[in-house]
């Protein structure tokens, strides 16, 4: 087999692959613009035959949709500030001072990656009844999103400090620096890459987050966007063109964001493999 058929079969199963795997995101634009009774017509159209631009204002202004992504923005950029602050020290220390019980730690941080939110909520409600946060319930989720996606911000963080050589620190508290002045003037900015690729990342998760804001978040007021689509459901759901344009609405701000910093993403994400 020839290098040119390999490369040539290999694209071909990658294009295919990204055709499954984007189709359900086309579906829900050109679902977003069909009227009520084309969503039941068989077969189905691939494309609207008359788009219904005004599903969107109709959406945007019925349900309220500027309150609710500036409630999903509060939250998000919440969680990356408490994540980035704590989370940027953590990681340093588990790149620098490596031995076998950082290891061990380093595990047990990996495992509480793998504890879905909706096994967490409950032990996390409890206990923040317990001490009244969730009279502060956007706070209150906040701290949840923080404690959950910790460990994946930790360990993006980690390989990119790793990636730092220690022969500039050393240099830096030679000169005078101490440890804490060298991580701020030397380790943070040339790490910057990586912790804001990580904190990207955690932004995008943290906007999408459902399942502690259904639970803690009551008032109607305070709800993210993603508690905001879940009013469509019920027994009778007919109105699926508005919940793709909803959908839609929700959706398109976080895949520009991708779209436009992809490469930053992925070279941030790479950093710390050559070390």
């Amino acid at each position: 087999m020839s290098d040119t058929f390999r490369n040539r079969l290999m694209f071909f199963v990658a294009l295919c692959l990204a055709v499954v795997y984007l189709f359900p995101l086309y579906w829900m634009y050109v679902s977003s613009l069909k009227t009520g009774s084309a969503m039941y017509a068989t077969p189905p159209s691939f494309w609207p035959s008359d788009p219904q631009w005004s599903t969107y204002t109709d959406v945007w202004a019925s349900r309220n949709m500027a309150r609710y992504l500036w409630n999903s923005l509060l939250i998000a950029v919440g969680a990356v500030a408490l994540i980035s602050v704590f989370g940027a020290g953590c990681a340093y220390v588990l790149a620098r001072y490596r031995n076998r019980w950082i290891d061990i730690g380093l595990f047990l941080v990996l495992l509480l990656q793998v504890l879905p939110p909706s096994l967490m909520v409950t032990p996390i409600f409890v206990g923040f009844s317990q001490v009244g946060l969730l009279n502060y319930p956007r706070l209150a989720v906040i701290i949840a999103i923080a404690a959950n996606k910790m460990p994946f911000f930790v360990v993006l963080v980690r390989a990119t400090f790793m990636s730092v050589p220690m022969e500039l620190e050393e240099a830096a508290l030679v000169d005078g620096n101490s440890r804490i002045g060298a991580f701020f003037n030397i380790v943070l900015p040339l790490a910057r890459n990586g912790i804001l690729v990580s904190a990207i990342l955690i932004f995008m998760q943290a906007f999408g987050e459902f399942v502690y804001s259904k639970s803690m978040i009551q008032a109607a007021e305070l709800q993210p966007a993603s508690v905001g689509l879940n009013t469509f459901m019920g027994p009778n759901t007919s109105d699926w063109n508005k919940i793709m344009a909803y959908s839609t609405i929700y959706v398109t701000p976080i895949l520009a964001v991708f779209v436009l910093l992809q490469r930053r993403i992925v070279s941030g994400l790479t950093s710390g493999a050559l070390k």
